[in-house]
């Protein structure tokens, strides 16, 4: 992964650090030469990167649309609260077999992954790794859907402080989104834990796993919502193996409505993801899953149309580290235009 830019317009100067660092192969792709790569870089920090009329990323038809891709793509690797509880909120002889089946079941993947001290020690964590995407063409009817194009390639950098601030920088093909959340507003992307129910077991690459059922409340749905959409259901199932009691796949599916617009029948949009997540590795005590690959599926329907787009994502997790030093709120604070929607009154989209 590159790290540093050099600076070529002054050879005593000292190099740049790079906000989000990028895979070689991306790099190598940015331009012939040393020179033209890191020039290229260079008005990528600098957000100049000028946009053409099209997009060919993932088969989008447009910049805009590569855009919400991306956000969508980079949906896996937002965390989720590092600091635990010392104990389920209610206890498990006063919940229904279901949930307190699953509250079994999350017990022993704390246990798998390192344990209870091992949690809440940490307040804060640093990861930063690649990316590669490939897409399909949004297409008509119920046919299966072929990848087509070339493969995306890029970075990622993710930054995480208790209780939950947590700030996520994504940069694939010239293109940078940020999400994040500085503990009061969560911007492009949100995420609870309410209380999950075990609905059974399933194989998974041969390993046996019970299955964790996790469906959003109605006051989240509505606080997730926007001004143009209503989010209909979002359901996450984890799948935890029997054998070692770590989480070896995620499926999450969420539907939402767009609201209509002078009349015209509303639209609807279902994303349904699928995770594998592979190679658990102890860093500092923690069992931390360093890859994974998702398929993701979108289905558009209403307007009398019918349509379905997939995309293949596979990303890998280079460095980890916990506790940093001098991490600040200013890390996580949101986009000034978000803040200044907030002031006006208005929901932010989620």
């Amino acid at each position: 992964m590159k790290t540093l830019c050099p600076n070529y317009d002054r050879e005593d100067a000292l190099d740049t650090v790079l906000e989000v660092p990028v895979p070689e192969e991306m790099f190598h792709k940015m331009g012939s030469t040393a020179a033209l790569r890191w020039a290229n870089m260079r008005s990528l920090m600098k957000a100049q990167l000028q946009a053409a009329d099209k997009s060919s990323h993932l088969q989008a038809k447009s910049n805009n649309e590569f855009m919400a891709l991306l956000k969508l793509v980079g949906s896996p690797l937002i965390p989720f609260q590092v600091q635990l509880v010392n104990s389920p909120s209610r206890p498990i002889k006063d919940s229904n077999i279901e949930a307190s089946t699953a509250k079994y079941i999350v017990q022993q993947y704390v246990a798998a992954t390192g344990g209870q001290a091992a949690f809440n020690s940490v307040n804060s964590m640093y990861a930063m790794g690649q990316v590669k995407m490939l897409g399909s063409e949004m297409q008509q009817g119920d046919d299966s859907v072929q990848m087509r194009g070339n493969c995306e390639i890029g970075g990622f950098v993710l930054w995480q402080k208790n209780p939950d601030l947590w700030c996520l920088e994504l940069v694939v093909s010239g293109y940078k989104i940020c999400a994040g959340s500085d503990g009061k507003i969560a911007w492009n992307q949100s995420s609870s834990q309410p209380d999950a129910v075990c609905i059974g077991e399933k194989s998974i690459n041969d390993e046996d796993c019970f299955v964790l059922k996790v469906e959003a409340a109605l006051h989240v749905l509505q606080s997730q919502s926007s001004p143009n959409t209503d989010i209909i259901h979002h359901t996450v199932w984890g799948y935890f193996s029997q054998r070692t009691g770590l989480l070896m796949k995620l499926e999450d599916t969420k539907l939402v409505r767009m609201k209509p617009i002078k009349g015209k029948e509303s639209v609807f949009w279902e994303t349904s993801m699928a995770t594998m997540i592979d190679d658990y590795r102890y860093v500092d005590s923690i069992n931390i899953a360093h890859t994974g690959k998702t398929v993701t599926t979108l289905f558009r329907y209403g307007a009398a149309h019918n349509h379905k787009r997939k995309i293949e994502e596979t990303w890998k997790i280079e460095e980890v580290d916990f506790n940093i030093c001098g991490l600040s709120i200013e890390m996580f604070l949101p986009p000034a235009d978000l803040k200044r929607d907030q002031e006006a009154g208005e929901q932010p989209v989620s």
